[in-house]
C-alpha cells in the first residue's frame, strides 16, 4: 500500500465516510486513496466551508470529520474552521499537502511551516512518513476523539503519500471511562443528597460524551431544573418541565437564569465548559456558600468560575456514580417554574412580524426531528432562546469562536448523512454572502436543505451596538440582494418573503421541492430591539 491508503483506511476504520475541501496537485493521491477505501470527497468552493461540512457530518455520525487542503493558500483558507473545531470542541482530521522537506530547502513557491500555523489550533500536528504512517494515523485519531475532542492536523508530503507503506489497523484501544472516587465523592454525593435547591448546568463536554440518559437521570432524581449552553441544547429535552433551555448570550434570559443559580445551595455542573459563555457567567456562583461539584473532561484552567469539588472524568460516569438514592428538593416559591414561565413569555413572538415569527413558524410547521443550524448574529441569540430542542444535536451552532458563515456548511454536511431528513439553516444576509458560492454545492451533491436567511441589508446586531453607544451609523449597512434569484441561478428555488402567510407558503413549497430551498425573509434590522 501507499502510505495514503494507511493513513484513508485508519480513517475509514475511525468511522469516517466522507472528506471535503478542494484539491490542489499535492493532495492528488491522498484523494485517490480515500476514495478507495470507501471514503467519499465532496468538492466544496472553500476550504473554510468544506471545515464546517466536515463537522457537520461528525454531529450526525461521531466520526471525526475531514478538511482536506492544498498545500499554502488552500490550507490557510482552512483556518478559521479549524480553530472553530479547537474552541467546539469537534474531532476534525485536517489533512494538508505540503512540499517534501528536502525540496523544502531549495525551493520558495509556496513553502510555508504549515505545522507551526496549525500548532495552536490544534491538538497535535504531525508530518506524515511511510514508515509510521500506521502510527501517525492512529495517533491522530485518538487525540481528536480522547478526552476534551478536537482537531488534529497531519501535513502530508507529495512523495511520502505514494511511498510503499505498511501496517494497518487499530494500534491502540481508546480509554476507558473513569469516575470519581474517594472522601470528594462520598462528600459530594453528600451534597446531592441533602440538597434543598439544587440546580444542574449542563455544556459541550457532556454533549460529546453522549451524556444526555444520564443528565435526565440526574435532573429527575434530585428534582432539579436544567440549564445548558446553546451547544448543549437538547442533552435534556426542552418539552421536559424541569428544562429551562439554553443560556450564554442572551442578556434577557440571563437576568432570569442567573438569579437562579445564585439561589441554588447545590449545582450539580455536568461537563459545562464556560468557553461558550459571555462576561455575565464570570463566577456566577459562590463555592464558598454553594456546594458546586464541576464534572470536566480536562481542569479548570480558565477561571471564569471555581469550584467546591472538581471532578476530571467522564460525565455519565461521574453523574452514576455521584447520584444519591433521591433528593429533598422543595425549592422555596416554585423559583423554577417562575422563570420558566417567566422566559416563554419574555421571548414569545411581538407583533406581526420579525425575525421571532420567522423562528416560531419554521418551528411549528417543520417536522419534529428537524436538524437546524445557525449563522451567529442577533437571529443566533433569539434563535437560540426560541428554537426548542428535544434531543441532542438538534441545533449546531459556533458557540465559542461564534464565526460567521457556518450554518449553511453545518446543514449541508448533516443532509449528506441524512438525505431524507429535514435539515433548515438561519443565516443572517451578511454571514450568507460569506459562503452563498456553496449553494452550487448543495445543487452538485442534489441536497434539500432549507437555507431560511435573514434579510435587513445590516450587520444587526453590530448596528444595533452602535445605537446602543449612540455612536453615529457606520460601516454597517450594505445594500440589498435578490437572494431568491441567486438560489434560482444556482439550481434551487428561491422564495422572498414579508409576512407570516408567505412564510407559511414558502415552507409548505419546501417540503416538496426536490432540490435546496431559499428563503429570504426580509425583516426590519430594528426588530431585534428588546428582544435579546
Amino acid at each position: 500500500m501507499r502510505a495514503a491508503d494507511v493513513l484513508a483506511k485508519r480513517l475509514y476504520e475511525a468511522g469516517c465516510r466522507w472528506a471535503f475541501g478542494m484539491p490542489g496537485g499535492e493532495v492528488l493521491t491522498l484523494l485517490d486513496a480515500l476514495e478507495e477505501a470507501g471514503i467519499t470527497f465532496v468538492l466544496c468552493k472553500h476550504e473554510n466551508a468544506a471545515g464546517f461540512m466536515a463537522e457537520g457530518t461528525y454531529h450526525r455520525t461521531g466520526a471525526p470529520g475531514i478538511l482536506i487542503a492544498t498545500v499554502g493558500p488552500g490550507a490557510l483558507n482552512g483556518i478559521n474552521s479549524v480553530e472553530n473545531a479547537r474552541q467546539d470542541r469537534v474531532p476534525l482530521i485536517v489533512l494538508t499537502g505540503c512540499v517534501d522537506a528536502d525540496e523544502a530547502q531549495i525551493y520558495t513557491h509556496q513553502v510555508l511551516d504549515q505545522a507551526q500555523v496549525f500548532r495552536p489550533i490544534t491538538k497535535a500536528t504531525f508530518t506524515l512518513t511511510a514508515k509510521r504512517a500506521h502510527v501517525i494515523a492512529d495517533k491522530a485519531v485518538g487525540i481528536a476523539m480522547e478526552g476534551r475532542k478536537g482537531p488534529v492536523h497531519i501535513d502530508v508530503p507529495i512523495s511520502v503519500a505514494d511511498a510503499p507503506s505498511s501496517g494497518q489497523g487499530v494500534l491502540r484501544k481508546m480509554a476507558s471511562p473513569v469516575a470519581p472516587v474517594g472522601p470528594d465523592l462520598e462528600a459530594a454525593r453528600e451534597a446531592l443528597k441533602n440538597a434543598k435547591c439544587p440546580l444542574i448546568i449542563a455544556g459541550v463536554d457532556a454533549m460529546s460524551e453522549d451524556a444526555s440518559v444520564a443528565v435526565q437521570e440526574a435532573a429527575e432524581r434530585l428534582n432539579a431544573p436544567v440549564i445548558t449552553t446553546y451547544k448543549a441544547k437538547g442533552l435534556m429535552p426542552e418539552n421536559h418541565p424541569l428544562s429551562m433551555g439554553g443560556a450564554g448570550l442572551s442578556p434577557k434570559a440571563d437576568a432570569l437564569l442567573l438569579p437562579l443559580v445564585r439561589a441554588a445551595d447545590v449545582i450539580l455542573a455536568i461537563g459545562y465548559d464556560p468557553i461558550e459563555m459571555r462576561a455575565g457567567w464570570q463566577n456566577p456562583w459562590d463555592p464558598e456558600t454553594q456546594t458546586v461539584i464541576d464534572i470536566t473532561a480536562e481542569p479548570n484552567t480558565h477561571y471564569m468560575h471555581h469550584a467546591t469539588y472538581n471532578i476530571i472524568g467522564n460525565c455519565a460516569a461521574s453523574v452514576v456514580a455521584l447520584l444519591p438514592e433521591a433528593g429533598q428538593t422543595v425549592w422555596p416559591d416554585e423559583a423554577p417554574k417562575r422563570a420558566e414561565e417567566a422566559l416563554k413569555k419574555a421571548f414569545a413572538p411581538q407583533g406581526d412580524w420579525g425575525p421571532d415569527h420567522v423562528i416560531a413558524t419554521c418551528q411549528a410547521m417543520l417536522p419534529a426531528d428537524t436538524l437546524a443550524t445557525v449563522d451567529s448574529g442577533a437571529h443566533r441569540i433569539l434563535l437560540s432562546q426560541m428554537w426548542q430542542c428535544n434531543f441532542p444535536r438538534a441545533l449546531t451552532q459556533s458557540t465559542a469562536l461564534c464565526t460567521m458563515g457556518c450554518a449553511v456548511p453545518l446543514a449541508m454536511g448533516a443532509q449528506l448523512v441524512e438525505p431524507d431528513r429535514t435539515v433548515v439553516s438561519f443565516s443572517g444576509d451578511a454571514g450568507f454572502l460569506m459562503v452563498a458560492g456553496e449553494l452550487a454545492t448543495a445543487a452538485e451533491q442534489g441536497l434539500k436543505t432549507l437555507f431560511v436567511v435573514f434579510v435587513d441589508a445590516s450587520l444587526a446586531l453590530i448596528e444595533l451596538k452602535q445605537r446602543q453607544r449612540q455612536m453615529t451609523n457606520r460601516s454597517v449597512d450594505f445594500g440589498m440582494t435578490d437572494f431568491a434569484a441567486v438560489a434560482n441561478a444556482f439550481g434551487g428555488k428561491g422564495h422572498h418573503v414579508r409576512n407570516t402567510d408567505e412564510l407559511k407558503a414558502a415552507l409548505k413549497a419546501a417540503q416538496t421541492s426536490e432540490t435546496f430551498t431559499l428563503i429570504a425573509a426580509e425583516i426590519d434590522r430594528k426588530s431585534y430591539d428588546g428582544r435579546l
